[in-house]
């Protein structure tokens, strides 16, 4: 390892266009064998590293360990009346750019995105190494799934969200998190002593990066003693601030929720999204969930599906919880999500195209009440229910927080909006 300490991954230097960074066009691993300079692989941090990881985020599953998620029976529709108006839509981005809706698609490396209107498929491209059968990784829209089952747990009574985390996981007492509350956990406001940064240090790891050894998604370095798996990561965790203060988003948070949802259904993750939506919503393709050495799911951003499937289930957030002829998540949940977070709660993280939005239940709110799951890279679910939209994409820019497509995204998306006024 450099002297900097460098874990593959989480760094990237843009370089090269969305069409001159397609993996089909760099001939990434084509070939029998596939030469050394075309192979994304693990053990070397390649598949973290731009542009390999445009090829890596749609094969996820030849990458890392998984556990699978079937779809079951039936395929529920997705009606589909395709325009072909949208690409020439106008926007200008909040840096002052003027584009089209298909330039934005480009300049935000987008791999595949899917447009409803009222239950409709108006507008659907895959691009890159995305086909409509590819299970994307999803990263941290999987913690809106997450955040989902709590709530529906808290619906069913089997978890109370005043009660302080370690009364659900004895583990997590003495750590960071055993004193906060669930809705402290959901709505990411508590002390954690955590820095959701992914840039790497010049010396020593960053915690991105421990996190990132703990869950599996890189090698374990020769002399890294730190936690081996997904949970003994966040138990080891401290608080550095009182919970309850302002919104500040930090991953083990979900992965403490995580904790406290399987041990009161008694089931894994996996299982649980199989149980409440992959198998009752008719679902195209398995979906799938990274899972760490120990065989624990990451449920900060391990989720893998196809953007139909995930469209669905932003479709089913607007319809109210009802999909496929079944209540999927109860009304009530899904007006508690919808309320979201404490707005002033969320000033101090200052989101780009978001600032005046708030954080809650492991969802993001815009102030015009539209609900979005978001995971880095650009991946998401939008849901706009005034207009009655729902968009779902996937995508591979090459900077990981998703404030580095905000400024063309946002406005894209309020374009798209408007246009199918």
């Amino acid at each position: 390892m450099a002297t900097s300490r460098h874990v593959p991954g989480f760094a990237h230097g843009q370089n090269g266009s969305a069409a001159e960074t397609d993996p089909a066009v760099l001939g990434l691993m084509q070939g029998a064998p596939v030469p050394a300079e075309k192979q994304v692989r693990w053990t070397d941090g390649s598949m973290w590293r731009f542009p390999q990881q445009r090829w890596a985020l749609s094969h996820m599953r030849e990458l890392v360990p998984t556990v699978n998620i079937a779809c079951e029976g039936a395929v529920s529709v997705l009606p589909v009346a395709l325009r072909d108006d949208l690409d020439e839509v106008r926007l200008t981005t909040l840096d002052g750019q003027a584009m089209t809706w298909r330039e934005s698609l480009a300049t935000t490396y987008t791999d595949a995105i899917l447009v409803m209107k009222n239950g409709v498929v108006v507008y659907e491209r895959h691009f890159g190494a995305t086909t409509p059968a590819t299970q994307h990784i999803l990263f941290s829209v999987t913690k809106s799934f997450v955040g989902t089952i709590a709530e529906m747990l808290i619906e069913e009574g089997g978890i109370k969200p005043d009660a302080k985390a370690a009364e659900y996981v004895a583990e997590l007492a003495g750590s960071g998190l055993g004193d906060a509350t669930i809705r402290e956990i959901l709505d990411m406001r508590t002390g954690l002593a955590f820095s959701e940064d992914y840039v790497p240090g010049q010396t020593g790891l960053t915690d991105v990066q421990r996190m990132s050894i703990s869950t599996g998604w890189v090698p374990r370095l020769a002399d890294y003693t730190g936690p081996d798996g997904n949970f003994a990561f966040t138990a080891s965790l401290g608080k550095n601030a009182p919970h309850g203060g302002d919104f500040v988003y930090r991953t083990p948070n979900t992965s403490a929720l995580q904790w406290i949802i399987e041990r009161v259904a008694g089931a894994s993750l996996a299982e649980q999204i199989h149980a409440r939506f992959w198998a009752p919503m008719g679902m195209e393709r398995d979906a799938a969930l990274g899972v760490d050495r120990l065989g624990t799911g990451f449920g900060g951003g391990g989720l893998m599906a196809t953007v139909r499937d995930i469209a669905r289930i932003g479709e089913m957030m607007r319809l109210g919880g009802h999909w496929n002829g079944k209540q999927i998540v109860p009304a009530a949940v899904v007006e508690r999500i919808f309320a979201g977070g404490d707005p002033a709660a969320f000033v101090a993280c200052q989101y780009t195209g978001n600032l005046d939005g708030n954080y809650g239940s492991q969802w993001w709110h815009r102030a015009g009440g539209q609900l979005m799951a978001m995971g880095v890279h650009g991946q998401g679910i939008y849901v706009d229910r005034a207009a009655g939209v729902v968009i779902a994409r996937l995508g591979s820019h090459p900077v990981a927080s998703n404030r580095g497509n905000a400024a063309v995204t946002t406005p894209a998306y309020d374009a798209i909006v408007a246009a199918l006024q």
